[in-house]
């Protein structure tokens, strides 16, 4: 006895009419044209989509919170350089670069001038004097050479020739003092000084009987030394010169000092002197 279910199937497609082979052949040959056609399509649909949402990306301004405005610290104005001459055009026609002047041609930054005073490190110390003498800050008197020169009836050089820079101090003891005074010559001035010292001895006519004033002593320590006498109106006086390069010391001296005396004191004083000069 036939299944049922292939009954009924029967049944139902007894009275259908098929197309024929070719027919159903070419409508599938069609359908599959179509499928191919719209797959083409969707694909070229989302490379646009794509496509233009990048474009779209790449032009819409950023999202993000905004940037904050860059802070300027508050500086203190420059003042504007002082106008120079413009610089030479060079042979090619540019603005010629290289630096003029005596920073150029040494190479390296100018340098202050040293100063020209005369240091405290070149006058005498304590050290250089007998055990009593004591140190003050003010020099008394006119104690210089120059000043018995009123005594002599022909005018006297000056000793003041090319002075730059002076410095003076003064030593007490119990019986005796001592003066010293250092001034600094420019160029050649300082030998000149002490030819001047020779000069203003041997030249004084003393203008009374009995007066005198003559060198005692020569070479006695440093570039030049000498140790100066006088007489006057009875009363003996010395003064010790000594020359360290462009540096000139006048010292006042006890009257009795000798030549002997006056060589030890000048080997101190030209010691001393090279803490100010480049002489030494």
């Amino acid at each position: 006895m036939p299944d049922p279910m292939f009954s009924d199937l029967y049944q139902d497609t007894a009275q259908l009419v098929w197309a024929p082979t070719e027919q159903v052949r070419r409508r599938g040959r069609q359908r599959a044209r179509r499928t191919r056609i719209a797959a083409g399509l969707a694909a070229a649909v989302a490379v646009g989509v794509v496509a233009t949402g990048v474009v779209a990306l790449a032009g819409s301004p950023d999202t993000g919170p905004p940037t904050p405005p860059a802070t300027v610290e508050p500086t203190t104005p420059t003042p504007a350089p002082s106008p120079t001459r413009s610089a030479e055009p060079t042979p090619s026609g540019s603005p010629s670069r290289t630096p003029s002047g005596p920073a150029a041609t040494s190479g390296t930054p100018s340098a202050r001038p040293p100063s020209r005073a005369v240091p405290a490190a070149a006058m005498l110390q304590l050290a250089d004097l007998p055990t009593g003498f004591t140190r003050t800050t003010n020099v008394d008197g006119d104690w210089s050479l120059e000043s018995v020169t009123i005594y002599c009836g022909n005018e006297s050089p000056s000793l003041q020739v090319g002075q730059v820079a002076s410095r003076s101090v003064q030593f007490d003891s119990p019986s005796d003092w001592l003066v010293q005074r250092v001034t600094r010559h420019s160029g050649t001035s300082a030998a000149t000084v002490m030819q001047r010292v020779r000069q203003l001895v041997t030249g004084c006519e003393p203008a009374r009987p009995g007066d005198s004033l003559s060198v005692l002593a020569e070479s006695l320590g440093g570039d030049d030394a000498l140790l100066v006498g006088s007489e006057i109106e009875g009363t003996p006086s010395r003064w010790l010169f000594v020359r360290r390069g462009d540096l000139v010391a006048q010292l006042r001296v006890d009257h009795q000092t000798t030549p002997v005396e006056a060589r030890r004191t000048a080997s101190s004083v030209a010691d001393r002197l090279c803490a100010g000069t480049d002489a030494c």
